[in-house]
């Protein structure tokens, strides 16, 4: 099968200077040429370019050309630990809606006003706080001029501690910014979370993150099965998944 970029492109609806582009950045493979030096695609770039576009969203652009250009480089273990990491991380998001909506339930069930938070370790410092969370400190810097954290200071030190329910309130915050969520919405939202005053705009962000959690994981599978396709046509990789 002899093919040329407007082939590969037409199916998707994109220019066939995208496909030069993917090609050029490594998420395709190299490109025979003809002796008057056009392209020559085959059956392997047709699915590489499959596998491409359906992991961009499942894992995102980049994530997704840095798992193509490392398996046209032969490096399917970093390829595999790049995908292990975006199911790990959409597995946190998931256990952080279901906390969440914990600290929900608890705060409008309970009559005085002092539920029990969702169990975290702590006191953090900004430090530990930003490394579980994979952010900069600057960002929780941020987050708290907005008003979305509220840690409590060391009289000793000066230094930021956060406790059980700054560790909820930052990974609400960091789900919603993943979802998309702009910073005072974020703050709005999480201070309906202290006060359990009005969560139905709460509660609308949540069912809209968990929808597109959702839209991920079928993703995800659908991205799956276009790179098994792709990996079973490149001699490289036969051998693994056999």
């Amino acid at each position: 099968m002899n093919l040329r970029p407007a082939d590969l492109a037409r199916e998707h609806g994109i220019s066939a200077q995208a496909v030069r582009n993917y090609e050029r950045d490594g998420f395709i493979p190299p490109a025979e040429r003809t002796p008057s030096g056009y392209r020559v695609y085959t059956e392997v770039h047709v699915t590489a370019l499959r596998a491409f576009l359906a992991l961009i969203p499942a894992y995102g652009h980049s994530v997704a050309g840095r798992i193509m250009a490392g398996l046209t480089e032969g490096g399917i273990e970093d390829a595999l630990l790049t995908i292990d990491r975006g199911h790990h991380r959409l597995l946190r998001d998931r256990e952080t809606l279901v906390a969440v909506r914990k600290a929900v339930n608890d705060l409008t069930a309970a009559p005085d006003g002092a539920p029990e938070r969702p169990a975290h370790p702590g006191p953090r410092s900004i430090g530990e706080l930003a490394h579980l969370l994979d952010v900069t400190q600057a960002t929780l810097r941020n987050w708290e001029s907005a008003g979305i954290l509220t840690p409590a200071r060391d009289p000793a030190t000066g230094y930021r501690v956060y406790g059980a329910s700054d560790v909820r309130d930052a990974e609400l915050a960091h789900l919603l910014r993943r979802g998309g969520y702009l910073l005072d919405h974020v703050a709005t939202v999480v201070r309906q979370v202290r006060t359990a005053g009005g969560t139905e705009e709460l509660a609308r962000a949540l069912e809209d993150w968990q929808r597109k959690l959702s839209a991920q994981g079928l993703a995800m599978l659908t991205a799956a099965a276009r790179l098994s396709e792709y990996l079973s046509l490149r001699p490289a990789s036969r051998e693994l998944l056999s």
